[in-house]
């Protein structure tokens, strides 16, 4: 482990799968994470990722997520809507919280992406140029994104 990075990063859905594992990488590259969670105490309990600092804060409360970015160089923004409903009206604004967070620390914004914002004509090969015409909900949404 590199522990002479000196970077700090702010996961916001490091409980999650992909932000966990993003989570777990930034640690062993030596970084300093912070982990966003509603109910940090809780997270830290359940949680087996020894580490990581975690702040209390919702995805959706701008301010929130703007105050735990201070200093960060990198926000990631691997959060999805609590049980993954509502998609309409969660992820927006739980992605432009992030993305006033990045700004307001001055930090590189990490966003992965899906495969819901294509359709079938986009495949079998996505490529940067591959069309956005998704199917799905969801997938209209990820576009919006």
């Amino acid at each position: 482990m590199d522990t002479t990075n000196n970077k700090t990063a702010l996961v916001i859905g490091a409980t999650g799968g992909i932000g966990g594992a993003v989570a777990e990488r930034l640690l062993a590259d030596g970084w300093r994470v912070r982990a966003l969670n509603r109910n940090p105490e809780a997270a830290r309990r359940t949680m087996a990722r020894p580490g990581l600092e975690w702040v209390q804060g919702d995805a959706m409360v701008e301010a929130g997520v703007v105050a735990a970015a201070e200093g960060a160089d990198l926000v990631v923004h691997g959060a999805n809507p609590p049980g993954y409903k509502n998609w309409a009206g969660l992820q927006l604004p739980m992605l432009n919280a992030s993305i006033a967070a990045a700004k307001a620390a001055g930090a590189r914004l990490i966003f992965p992406g899906t495969v819901y914002n294509y359709g079938p004509d986009a495949f079998p090969v996505l490529r940067e140029d591959s069309p956005q015409t998704p199917a799905t909900r969801k997938g209209a949404i990820r576009v919006q994104m």
